[in-house]
């Protein structure tokens, strides 16, 4: 490494926020970036370790090492190229992954984990503003055809891979723009949309070819693209809400988590929206139940719509504020975490479960809900601890239980495995119907992004393989 003894002289420094004050008036990214010094010093805290254990933990499998020490040495230009080789899209991971790369560093052992995310973030940012990023275009074309449904992480990766090996490559999507939750699930101010837009100018350009508005199994035939095409990759998602199933639930003012995001981001692109329509948490008492990201998403969102309370209710226990380090380094550890919108303003209760929603005129109104204790049997309620709060928007963000089955993947027929997600393995990411390939969440469950763009270069050498003989891309 260019300065071994870098990690025992230089502290770490990450990016920062803006003050919540100025960031909750707009919809746009609040991140403080390093400057080029302070990623020059702290790309020199990675400690050259004999085993980089950031590379497991990062599923796609980063070379994190080598691109720290070129940045680390001004190589800004190799870097990109390394960064490249293993992630089509590090501006997306570089700012909403949650780093399982740094929870696996050396260096996390005593809490100071080199800033890999920022790196890579700086890395792929620069690259952008000096022109370094172009289409890449493949120098042959095979003359085969590979129909790719979902313009998501998984499916834009698989593309990108596949038009590259000089495959004929058409996207279905069924929004109206391309980027699957990226574009219309995480908010803007976490991700601004103009990232999707350049990597998508990019593909056009390779010769991927994007089908919006096609939602394959409503208004185009899965059948008929079976036909059409040498190869069909499922890359869909899990887009199946987990639901509350309790009394109340059918009252105005109750919806799923994506709804309510899909609905804000929609307008920030500046799409209209019927007024019957509008799910709004100005002025309003809102109760998030769900304690992971997409319920943070929908946090943020309700206070820069100007709502006047903010409560987060998570069934699970709380977690410890440090985890035991010689029981999960280098997994990722369960602690207590706080994210950005979680600290603009949000009352956060843990070990609670909702008994009942009430409301007036069929308009919610209060949430009544009960503590609960974990145990063998999982949580049983506490005689005694029932309480209710003021509630006039209830927003479910409890995850997603497996991809929606109506229309295409009951048209398929394609094998599901035990949790209701469309039975492939990670070797050849085969399905049970002949040259049908799933990849991403529709495959896995619902994941990370980084997860999504592993799954999708692998499915892209796995549909090469089958239909070249064999092939060239990475794993």
């Amino acid at each position: 490494m260019g300065k071994p003894t870098g990690f025992l002289e230089i502290p770490r420094k990450d990016r920062t926020y803006k003050p919540v004050a100025e960031r909750i008036r707009h919809f746009n990214e609040f991140v403080v970036a390093l400057s080029e010094e302070e990623l020059n010093a702290q790309s020199a805290r990675c400690m050259d370790c004999g085993v980089p254990f950031c590379h497991e933990g990062c599923p796609v499998n980063n070379i994190i090492p080598e691109w720290n020490d070129l940045v680390y040495k001004n190589d800004w230009r190799n870097a990109i190229d390394l960064l490249h080789s293993t992630n089509n899209f590090p501006e997306f991971t570089g700012r909403i992954c949650p780093a399982p790369c740094e929870a696996a560093c050396t260096l996390n052992l005593e809490d100071i984990p080199v800033t890999i995310k920022t790196i890579e973030c700086s890395i792929v940012d620069r690259a952008w503003q000096e022109g370094w990023i172009k289409p890449e275009i493949a120098s042959n074309r095979t003359g085969r055809k590979v129909a790719v449904i979902g313009a998501g992480p998984a499916g834009m990766a698989a593309a990108q891979q596949l038009v590259r090996a000089g495959h004929a490559v058409e996207v279905y999507e069924k929004q109206d723009r391309v980027g699957g939750l990226l574009r219309y699930g995480i908010p803007d101010f976490k991700f601004e949309k103009s990232h999707i837009d350049r990597r998508l100018e990019q593909m056009a350009a390779e010769g991927v070819v994007f089908h919006l508005n096609a939602h394959v199994g409503v208004d185009v035939d899965i059948q008929q693209l079976q036909q059409n095409f040498d190869a069909v990759l499922l890359a869909g998602g899990s887009e199946q809400p987990r639901d509350l199933p309790v009394p109340g639930r059918e009252l105005d003012g109750v919806h799923f988590a994506m709804d309510f995001l899909r609905q804000q981001n929609r307008r920030v692109a500046g799409d209209e929206i019927p007024a019957s329509e509008v799910i709004s948490a100005t002025g309003k008492h809102v109760v998030v139940i769900g304690g992971g990201d997409t319920g943070s998403d929908c946090i943020g969102t309700s206070i820069r719509q100007g709502a006047a309370s903010v409560t987060q209710l998570e069934i699970m226990p709380k977690p410890p504020e440090k985890e035991d380090k010689g029981l999960t380094w280098p997994e990722w550890p369960n602690k207590m975490r706080t994210s950005s919108s979680q600290e603009e303003g949000a009352e956060r209760q843990w070990s609670v479960a909702t008994r009942s929603i009430e409301g007036e005129a069929g308009k919610v109104k209060t949430l009544h809900a009960v503590s609960v204790e974990w145990g063998a049997n999982g949580p049983q309620a506490i005689e005694g601890s029932e309480f209710s709060l003021q509630a006039d928007l209830v927003l479910l963000a409890m995850g997603f239980v497996h991809p929606v089955r109506d229309g295409m993947l009951e048209a398929l027929g394609a094998e599901l495995d035990e949790r209701g997600n469309v039975q492939a393995n990670t070797d050849d990411y085969k399905t049970s119907v002949e040259k049908v390939f799933a990849a991403g969440d529709m495959r896995r469950g619902q994941s990370l992004v980084v997860w999504a763009i592993r799954e999708g270069r692998q499915a892209a050498r796995a549909v090469d393989e089958f239909l070249m003989g064999c092939s060239d891309l990475p794993r």
